[in-house]
């Protein structure tokens, strides 16, 4: 039991550092490739290069831990009854700081300080109801998929998702507080201030718990 744990655990921490490097890093790179107003583009590539991640990491995590990579659908799955309240901490603290690591080495690859607090706030009311969209979206499709059977189609359906909620939702869709947590250490496009950090983890835990209500309804 302790090894098979500490396999998921693993595959949690690096797939959400990986996860981390692919939004900053890929949010360095565009900046530093694009004229600095061309932010359309700059959003753009890094939507890409998000959602080409994702995928890839779900596919090679999936079978080990369930590829969470978010307390969200961590807390979300043993709502549903489908994994032990146990292993709800030791995944949660996988993901922060495997998120941490993984924003880091992303600094660290661009020739800048490892951690630097981000100064881009992200604090208004029409970001905080992104953020509500955006993971009850999330959490909804994968939990739609578990309960109906086509958990298989998981890695491409989250990555179609959040390279489109990058672009429909005002916030460029977090919807994970370990990423949340992470991106306030680094100053750079993805970044975001510590200050606007817990209401946006807030809105993310509100749109878990009703796209939990929700996927009891549409699969019971």
């Amino acid at each position: 039991m302790k090894t098979e744990m500490t396999r998921r655990l693993l595959a949690e921490f690096v797939g959400t550092a990986f996860l981390l490097a692919g939004v900053i890093g890929s949010g360095i790179m565009a900046v530093n490739l694009t004229q600095p107003d061309d932010v359309g583009l700059q959003l753009l590539a890094n939507a890409a290069a998000t959602a080409g991640v994702l995928y890839a990491i779900i596919l090679m995590f999936g079978p080990v831990s369930g590829a969470h990579f978010n307390p969200v659908v961590t807390v979300a799955d043993a709502l549903l009854s489908n994994r032990p309240w146990t292993d709800v901490g030791p995944y949660i603290a996988a993901q922060v700081a495997g998120g941490a690591v993984g924003t880091i080495a992303a600094n660290l690859m661009f020739d800048l300080d490892a951690v630097t607090l981000s100064t881009k706030a992200r604090d208004t009311s029409n970001l905080w109801i992104g953020e509500v969209v955006a993971t009850f979206g999330l959490v909804l499709l994968i939990f739609t998929l578990v309960r109906s059977g086509r958990d298989h189609l998981a890695a491409g359906a989250v990555a179609a998702y959040i390279g489109g909620a990058y672009w429909f939702t005002s916030s460029t869709s977090f919807a994970n507080p370990a990423v949340t947590v992470a991106r306030t250490l680094s100053d750079t496009f993805a970044g975001i201030e510590p200050a606007s950090a817990p209401m946006f983890i807030l809105m993310q835990m509100l749109g878990m718990a009703l796209a939990v209500w929700a996927a009891r309804i549409l699969y019971p």
